[in-house]
C-alpha cells in the first residue's frame, strides 16, 4: 500500500508537469485551431533561460521561474506577429510542416549554443529530499510542482470561462468576422493568447528541468507526449487536458515501476483504448473553424 500510494503521489506530480507543459498547445490547438508542433521548443527555451539565471549567474531558483515564463512569452510574440500570424488561414498540414521545421532549427541552435550534454537546475536545499508522511515519501520539489501547478490550473480555468477575455476569446475563435464586428480586436487576442501558451510552456519546461532533464533534444523527445495529452483530452477545453495529463502521468509512472520492461508502451495502451471509446477526447468536440 505504502508503494501504490508513492506511486499516486509521483504520478500525480508528473500528470500536473505535463499539463503545464500540454496546456499551452492545448489553447493554441484547440481554442485558436493552430497546430504548433514547435510548442517544446518554447520549453526549452524557458528551461535553458532558468538553468542559465541559476546554475550560472546564482539567482534564486524562485527568481528566474517567472523570467523563464517571461523570456518564452516574448518570443512568442515575436514569433506570432512575425510568422505564425501569416499560417492561421493555412491548412494544418502547411501549419506542421512549418513548425517542425521551427523545431530543428531551435534544436540545432540550442545544440550548437549550449552543448549536446544533459544537464539539471541546482535546486534549493528546502526542495531537495522527502518526508514519510504515514509510512509515505513525499518529495519536496514533487509536492511544490503539484502546489504550483494546481494554483495555475485553477487561475487558468477562471480566466478562460469567468473573465471578460475568455469571452472574447471563445468569441474570436468561434467566429472571427462577427468577433471583429462586434469590436473585438482578434489579431490581438490571438497574439496575446499564443505568447501566454508559450510563456506557460516556458515555465513547464523550467519545472521539469530536474525531472525530465534538459538537452537540445528536449521538444523532440516530449512531443508526442504533449500530443498524447491534447489527443486524448480533447483540444476544445482546459479541463480534458487537465485530467488526461493526471490520468496518463499516473499510468506512466505505475505501468514504469510494475512493469519495467513494457512500461513506456502503457502510456500508448491507455491512449489507444480511450480513443476508441471516445475518438475525439474525453471531452473532445469537432472544431468551429
Amino acid at each position: 500500500m505504502t508503494a501504490i500510494l508513492t506511486n499516486l503521489f509521483d504520478g500525480v506530480a508528473y500528470g500536473m508537469l505535463l499539463f503545464v507543459l500540454a496546456c499551452g498547445l492545448a489553447v493554441t490547438l484547440g481554442l485558436m485551431n493552430f497546430v504548433n508542433l514547435a510548442h517544446g521548443a518554447f520549453a526549452m527555451a524557458g528551461g535553458y533561460v532558468c538553468m542559465v539565471l541559476v546554475n550560472r549567474m546564482g539567482w534564486p531558483f524562485f527568481a528566474a521561474l517567472p523570467l523563464a515564463f517571461v523570456s518564452a512569452a516574448a518570443i512568442g510574440i515575436a514569433l506570432e506577429r512575425t510568422l505564425y500570424r501569416h499560417l492561421y488561414t493555412r491548412s494544418h498540414l502547411d501549419q506542421v510542416l512549418f513548425t517542425i521545421g521551427l523545431t530543428f532549427m531551435s534544436v540545432a541552435a540550442v545544440d550548437y549554443i549550449q552543448g549536446s550534454s544533459r544537464v539539471f537546475i541546482n535546486l534549493p536545499v528546502a526542495l531537495q529530499g522527502q518526508f514519510d508522511v504515514f509510512g509515505v515519501g513525499i518529495g519536496r520539489y514533487r509536492l511544490m510542482i503539484i502546489v504550483i501547478c494546481g494554483l495555475l490550473t485553477i487561475g487558468l480555468q477562471m480566466v478562460l470561462a469567468k473573465t471578460r477575455f475568455g469571452s472574447r476569446l471563445r468569441a474570436a475563435v468561434d467566429d472571427p468576422r462577427a468577433a471583429s464586428g462586434l469590436g473585438i480586436n482578434v489579431p490581438q487576442v490571438f497574439a496575446f493568447t499564443f505568447a501566454f501558451g508559450c510563456g506557460l510552456a516556458g515555465l513547464g519546461g523550467a519545472l521539469s528541468a530536474e525531472i525530465l532533464g534538459l538537452d537540445p533534444y528536449f521538444p523532440l523527445k516530449f512531443m508526442i507526449y504533449f500530443l498524447i495529452v491534447v489527443t486524448v483530452g480533447g483540444s476544445s477545453s482546459i479541463t480534458g487536458p487537465f485530467l488526461a495529463s493526471l490520468l496518463l502521468g499516473i499510468g506512466d509512472v505505475a505501468g514504469k515501476y510494475y512493469v519495467p520492461k513494457m512500461g513506456p508502451f502503457v502510456i500508448y495502451t491507455m491512449m489507444i483504448v480511450i480513443l476508441i471509446w471516445r475518438p475525439n477526447g474525453l471531452f473532445g468536440r469537432t472544431a468551429a473553424r
